[in-house]
């Protein structure tokens, strides 16, 4: 028998004893099967950023997908109708440079497997590409991968070089299906250096934590929704934040009870959770 929204939830959420949506100060949004799948705007998201900035409520874009850089985000966003600022844009890729300028706050060399998304951040946090003597060997997902720049990042991390990962997603959706994610080639340094990477994204806190650092956010009132029970809600969970899952991406209410993280909330589409943010 299938769950039912209802079901699923820890109360009802116009019962006493269950805070409302109403609540919430600050929200955090993953993107894709959020706000959009793919190149299609998703129901209700310009509806729904437009209400926050007139308002002034503080939100964050966080996204596990390290190819692009917020400036390039802000752009695709802007492409479907939708308009936010580039500091409302969190990617992994700057949330990896992020982490590291608390680490190394002169800058470092480091090693690079990944995109735009990924080297430009590291960049202008003051890092430098070296690929003999690295601090650090960063991944996100390279779709110009080579076998070349697997036996350097290999080396790297087996002379002593730390490793840390983007994102551990190991598929990406796309037109033609699922094909191999950021995970994958994690998966082969993995195996070739016998050392596990530190993961930046979700489902870490990590990137969560910088992001409510960022917007000065009181984890009490702040809460994230995305449509990965694996991903959004358990980096949530993890951050110690509230967490709504949204019906229009990959898990759905029947999915729940295989996951670690339950979700505080469940929500149809951006509609929905509009009017419960509203008190409606």
């Amino acid at each position: 028998m299938s769950l039912r929204p209802e079901d699923a939830r820890p109360a009802s959420p116009d019962q006493p004893g269950h805070r409302p949506i109403g609540s919430l100060c600050c929200i955090l949004f993953d993107l894709d099967g959020v706000v959009y799948r793919g190149s299609t705007r998703l129901p209700g998201a310009r509806e729904t950023f437009d209400y926050l900035n007139a308002r002034g409520i503080p939100y964050c874009l966080i996204t596990n997908n390290a190819t692009l850089t917020a400036r390039q985000y802000v752009e695709k966003l802007a492409a479907m109708g939708v308009e936010v600022p580039e500091s409302a844009v969190l990617t992994s890729g700057t949330a990896t440079a992020r982490y590291l300028a608390r680490l190394a706050p002169g800058g470092a060399p480091v090693y690079v497997i990944g995109e735009v998304g990924l080297v430009e951040p590291l960049l202008e946090a003051g890092f430098w590409l070296d690929d003999r003597a690295p601090r650090f060997v960063c991944v996100g997902l390279d779709r110009g991968l080579t076998y070349e720049k697997l036996k350097r990042a290999s080396l790297a991390i087996r002379a002593g070089a730390a490793f840390v990962a983007a994102n551990p997603d190991t598929t990406l959706p796309t037109e033609e299906g699922l094909v191999p994610g950021c995970g994958a080639i994690l998966a082969a340094l993995e195996t070739a250096t016998d050392v596990s990477p530190r993961v930046i994204g979700k489902p870490s806190a990590e990137i969560v934590d910088l992001a409510v650092e960022m917007l000065g956010a009181d984890k009490a009132t702040t809460a994230i929704i995305g449509d990965r029970l694996d991903t959004d809600i358990l980096a949530g969970r993890r951050a110690g934040i509230g967490t709504i899952l949204v019906l229009t991406g990959v898990h759905q209410v029947a999915d729940i009870p295989s996951f670690e993280a339950r979700p505080e909330w469940i929500v149809r589409d951006l509609p929905e959770f509009l009017r419960r943010l509203e008190g409606r």
